[in-house]
């Protein structure tokens, strides 16, 4: 399967097998303009597929239900990464601008920032992978058109956010496959504990 990105860069993938408890799931090599693109981009994929491998089989319903004493959910956490992937991305290619100003965020936009860990009455699952889905091919096309790995943006002010600190892009999309691996581990709990499926072992 070929990918689409800027600057007419020409990509393809190679296949790899991982084991799931599934059985083997097909993990993309992608060559990008340098091994590093293509390194970051396939463990971002990675970690892409067994978040939303946790999902498999489910309904809304189930989707939408807390099997733990978190309030986490299964598709929360989907939808929750995905408005994550898209806010880095974007400051990956504009900024801090394209990120909200924490010390100018109102009650009401910290209420909008909750929603983002639940499916809200009229969403989804189908919905929310297909936003997922849309989000990660924006991502790897912007990651593999990328000239420079190293050029940086400000981090926009806030309390979690060293005063003065840069990212680099490499930097940022190292920020995104953690955050995704970490909330695909949230995930497999919570799924585990629905029905007793397991993402690997």
């Amino acid at each position: 399967m070929s990918t689409q990105t800027p600057q007419a860069v020409e990509s393809t993938e190679t296949v790899e097998a991982v084991e799931t408890a599934e059985g083997q799931y097909p993990a993309s090599t992608v060559e990008g303009p340098t091994p590093e693109h293509s390194d970051l981009v396939a463990q971002l994929r990675a970690s892409r597929h067994f978040l939303k491998f946790t999902a498999r089989g489910l309904d809304d319903e189930q989707a939408a239900r807390r099997t733990t004493v978190s309030e986490l959910t299964v598709g929360g956490l989907i939808k929750h990464v995905t408005s994550v992937e898209r806010a880095w991305s974007a400051f990956i290619a504009v900024g801090p601008a394209a990120m909200p100003d924490f010390h100018a965020m109102s009650e009401a936009d910290f209420e909008e920032r909750v929603k983002e860990f639940r499916l809200l009455p009229g969403e989804t699952l189908l919905g929310v992978l297909t936003a997922y889905e849309a989000v990660a091919r924006g991502t790897d096309e912007l990651l593999l058109g990328l000239a420079d790995l190293n050029a940086s943006h400000p981090l926009p002010s806030a309390p979690w956010f060293e005063p003065g600190a840069r990212w680099s892009a490499r930097r940022t999309v190292l920020q995104i496959i953690a955050e995704t691996a970490q909330h695909a581990g949230h995930a497999d709990i919570i799924r585990e504990s629905l029905d007793g499926q397991k993402s690997m072992g």
